[in-house]
């Protein structure tokens, strides 16, 4: 345990370098030039999916490069990995690599690089902390130092693997999804996590993007980690009755039918949902949705017009969207909707009507 405060201690007293990173200067000049004046400008307004091939303790880890395509020629330029780290590591030794599973992620960094699509690597399973069920950890990333350590090491080790990419084309978003600030972790807490992943990185690779998850899920900002110079990812799920209606994985049995607007929310409860967003990247924080869109079994034209407000709003701060996923419940293709007309894509089912949504937010 000594060994692993001083371990801590070096990574806090490293932050300080981390505060010193280069944000993304170039992009927003890009965007002026584009004509855009909106809140969000430190980073891109990156636009794409997530892609599934490391998500769980299942996953294979085989990447399509037809979705990389795919994503280029609708004219997308942002793909995020989920990643569950247990897929490399060996006999449940978080020190213990396997090298095999990490060249398989390799390939989907080099694929993103092939066709001009931005890369982020998140640990949707990080030591010590998952929303997923599929497996309990044993410690706590908020409260133990082990985990700490483990993900510490974890982030310097791709750190050190993709020194040589550029941040335009790689960054790193930490954890997925922390859970609501209270009894299991306090704000101090993410702050300490977030502050020594960071400065673990930031040994290794000073300009190395790096993007926080805001806690609740990804509904609320960390403005103590604003000093950082590293971005923060939001969701847009909200509500929860049309993003997740008849998901098993959540407590969906009590949602109302879907409707919008309707159930107490419309475009202007939306607009002040985002509103403590758009207050962050006015200080200058790069915010970006990592993940949004709504499950199959809400009605097509709900999720249209529901999602077109969203985009709206987003847009009109400068904020890019990931979907919840590309191919699959939440996507453009195979998505097994029961209201929707599909197109036939190379073998699989088109939702051209959501494709078409989004294309129109470029």
């Amino acid at each position: 345990m000594q060994t692993n405060r001083r371990e801590l201690l070096k990574l806090a007293a490293a932050g300080a370098a981390a505060m010193a990173a280069p944000g993304y200067a170039g992009e927003a000049k890009k965007e002026k030039k584009r004509g855009e004046s909106k809140v969000q400008k430190a980073i891109p307004r990156w636009r794409g999916f997530n892609l599934l091939d490391m998500f769980t303790m299942r996953s294979s880890g085989d990447w399509a490069e037809d979705d990389f395509r795919w994503m280029q020629d609708f004219g997308f330029d942002f793909v995020r990995l989920p990643c569950c780290y247990r897929l490399w590591i060996e006999d449940g030794d978080d020190y213990k690599i396997h090298e095999p599973m990490l060249e398989k992620l390799d390939r989907a960094v080099e694929l993103g690089g092939k066709y001009g699509i931005h890369v982020s690597i998140n640990f949707h399973r990080a030591p010590g902390y998952s929303v997923n069920r599929e497996f309990t950890e044993p410690h706590n990333l908020w409260k133990d130092a082990e985990p700490l350590k483990a993900f510490c090491f974890h982030w310097q080790m791709l750190a050190k693997r993709y020194k040589g990419i550029s941040k335009d084309k790689l960054s790193f978003d930490l954890v997925n999804e922390p859970a609501n600030v209270g009894s299991n972790m306090s704000s101090s807490d993410v702050n300490r996590v977030v502050r020594a992943a960071v400065a673990a990185i930031r040994e290794v690779s000073l300009e190395r993007l790096v993007v926080a998850d805001g806690t609740s899920w990804g509904n609320e900002p960390i403005p103590e980690v604003a000093d950082l110079r590293i971005a923060q990812s939001t969701r847009a799920y909200q509500p929860m009755f049309i993003s997740h209606y008849g998901a098993s994985w959540v407590n969906s049995r009590d949602y109302p039918d879907p409707a919008w607007p309707g159930n107490d929310w419309d475009r202007k409860r939306l607009e002040q949902h985002y509103a403590k967003w758009a207050d962050l990247a006015r200080k200058g924080v790069g915010v970006h949705c990592g993940e949004g869109g709504a499950y199959n079994k809400t009605p097509h034209n709900v999720v249209l017009a529901w999602l077109r407000d969203v985009l709206e709003i987003l847009t009109g701060h400068g904020i890019g969207l990931a979907v919840w996923n590309f191919r699959g419940s939440f996507g453009i293709m195979d998505s097994d909707r029961r209201d929707v007309q599909y197109e036939d894509f190379h073998g699989h089912k088109l939702d051209r009507k959501l494709l078409s949504l989004l294309q129109e937010f470029k």
